[in-house]
């Protein structure tokens, strides 16, 4: 037997139908993104948190399997040890890796506090310049007045 019939849905609103816009530059792309963003402001936005940056896995706390230093290893102890020792270099780069970076850092750091120093004392000079010249108007304007007092 077939089920009896249920009412018949209403037909869904149909979205009109969006051009295909192929964005030819990076700023077009990001406008074309930022507009349908706003079609609907009352959507939340997805906001993609910072990914971590990648570091080494640690180093075990209790190694199980310390290779003997006697001869006559098995034939897969080899890629045991090149694993281990592809994780060290790893880690060396990593940390080689982090160490550049912080001293580009500091460089960087110098280099800012530096510029700040000398736009401080470019402004200074400035400001003594300014200052040196209205002190010079006011003085001219007192000796004017002055000549004016005695002129008269």
């Amino acid at each position: 037997k077939m089920a009896a019939p249920s009412a018949p849905r209403p037909p869904r609103p149909r979205k009109d139908p969006q051009p295909l816009v192929i964005p030819r530059s990076a700023a077009e792309e990001q406008r074309l993104r930022l507009e349908r963003l706003m079609r609907n402001p009352e959507k939340t936005v997805p906001i993609p948190e910072k990914l971590n940056e990648w570091a080494p896995r640690p180093p075990p706390e209790f190694v199980r399997d310390v290779m003997g230093s006697s001869a006559g290893a098995g034939s897969g102890e080899f890629h045991v040890y090149r694993h281990l020792r592809r994780r060290e270099y790893q880690r060396q780069d990593f940390m080689d890796a982090m160490a550049e970076k912080q001293r580009l850092d500091e460089e960087f750091q110098k280099k800012l506090e530096r510029n700040k120093m000398i736009a401080e004392e470019q402004t200074a000079k400035r400001r003594r310049k300014r200052q040196k010249l209205k002190e010079k108007k006011l003085q001219a304007k007192k000796n004017k007045l002055e000549q004016k007092k005695q002129g008269k």
